[in-house]
């Protein structure tokens, strides 16, 4: 099986000017250890946005962007993208509804604003809440852009705490939405008297590029998020650190090292964008506001890495890649791996929903082949967010192996023979 991949790759590199001994120099386990072993250490403190080991994770990454060479993203002054995030928490709620009176408890508010008085003729439209996933449904809602109220009907209590997680836009949002637990079925009249404690946090992406010479207007972007869950609560053996090793320390080292790569090669005619998004974990943040400063349909293709450091379902030289149906994406991948026993798979966890729940999916959402490399068995993935996510659970050659097979994998997507097919633009 050795024999054959290195066959495969001494085949596949001579053909593009590069050897197997020289791309074994950029692309190896000691470098992946390297980088990984540095962002998952203790002392970053878990990568958490707006904290000292977020901001010191910015700045290795920020070094070895530096390092490599990379050009500062058009419109910036360094490798640092920053952006404000807007959040509200809400410290006080009263209200009623057709003259029954509704506890702070059963108000959940979505909003950006420090205070809401509100009553019916504030023109806000009312809408019970349908049966199933509690947060789905919200979501759905939320995409309308309008002022709600949802009567969340008692039989979806339980999934009524977990609104706390709905995703809020980084920046002001010109539309509230409040949430009732309530067995009521209609507000003819209501009143509610709502304050938020509203902060406003600085967050910054780290991106760097590489024009491209022919096609330098089109784009192909790399990338993961360098953030993680920071510290929570110590365990039995007084651990309490979220080192985030697998997720997403392994993508963002992918994109270390990827940079460099190319960078050394220098073989892209179209420009090559890396970029290690903050704030996956809280909100998709990052990726949603890089993706706003991009000309989506300029945008070939993206390929967004994460948690690649523990083997697949199918074993080593092997991911899946989410969303594999929507586009040619996969497909291109595979035949640039003719020859070699490396294997790009299709998503095995569709009910997981994974293609709409990483950093690809903004991108995605406005038509651009924006996929996400994974080999994290979902369903059985043990040390995923827990303290125990640490550089010893992880397979420093196996990585390698998968960063050396997307760098030659996206050949012609990078060189611009191949263009992966759109994806349908959501709504």
């Amino acid at each position: 099986m050795i024999k054959k991949l290195i066959f495969f790759f001494v085949a596949s590199l001579m053909a593009h000017s590069i050897s197997a001994q020289e791309i074994d120099k950029l692309i190896n386990a000691t470098e992946v250890e390297r980088i990984e072993r540095i962002l998952s250490a203790d002392d970053m403190q878990g990568r958490k946005p707006a904290t000292p080991g977020g901001g010191k994770a910015s700045a290795f990454i920020n070094d070895e962007f530096k390092k490599a060479g990379l050009q500062f993203l058009p419109g910036l002054t360094s490798y640092l993208q920053t952006f404000n995030v807007v959040k509200a928490k809400m410290i006080s709620a009263e209200g009623s509804i057709n003259e029954h009176i509704i506890s702070k408890d059963s108000i959940m508010c979505v909003s950006t604003k420090s205070s809401l008085s509100i009553n019916e003729k504030s023109n806000y439209r009312v809408v019970v809440m349908d049966t199933g996933n509690v947060l789905n449904n919200a979501k759905k809602i939320m995409q309308d852009g309008k002022n709600t109220i949802v009567l969340v009907p008692l039989s979806l209590a339980g999934g009524f705490g977990k609104l706390k997680y709905l995703r809020r836009d980084p920046f002001e949002m010109n539309f509230n939405l409040i949430f009732v637990l309530t067995d009521l079925s209609s507000a003819s009249t209501y009143n509610f008297n709502i304050v938020n404690e509203v902060t406003t946090v600085e967050l910054n992406n780290v991106v760097g590029c590489i024009p491209g010479k022919s096609k330098n207007d089109e784009m192909v972007v790399f990338s993961g998020h360098y953030d993680h869950l920071g510290t929570g609560k110590p365990n039995a053996e007084m651990d309490s650190i979220f080192n985030g090793a697998n997720d997403d320390a392994a993508g963002t080292t992918a994109v270390i090292m990827l940079a460099n790569y190319f960078s050394k090669i220098k073989d892209n005619e179209r420009t090559l964008i890396f970029v290690a998004f903050t704030s996956e974990e809280s909100g998709g943040f990052g990726s949603r506001y890089f993706s706003q400063q991009l000309n989506a349909d300029k945008t070939v293709a993206m390929f967004n890495i994460e948690m690649i450091g523990t083997e697949s379902m199918w074993g080593k030289n092997s991911t899946y890649i989410t969303g594999y149906e929507k586009s040619d994406f996969g497909k291109i991948l595979q035949s640039n791996l003719t020859g070699s026993n490396f294997h790009f798979e299709p998503d095995p966890y569709p009910k997981q929903q994974l293609f709409y729940r990483s950093d690809n999916a903004t991108l995605a959402a406005l038509g651009v082949p924006a996929h996400t490399i994974s080999t994290s068995k979902m369903d059985s993935e043990k040390y995923y967010h827990t303290v125990d996510d640490e550089i010893e659970t992880l397979d420093m050659n196996n990585m390698a192996e998968i960063i050396k097979a997307i760098a030659i994998s996206s050949k012609t997507i990078v060189s611009g023979k191949d263009t992966p097919t759109r994806i349908a633009k959501l709504n």
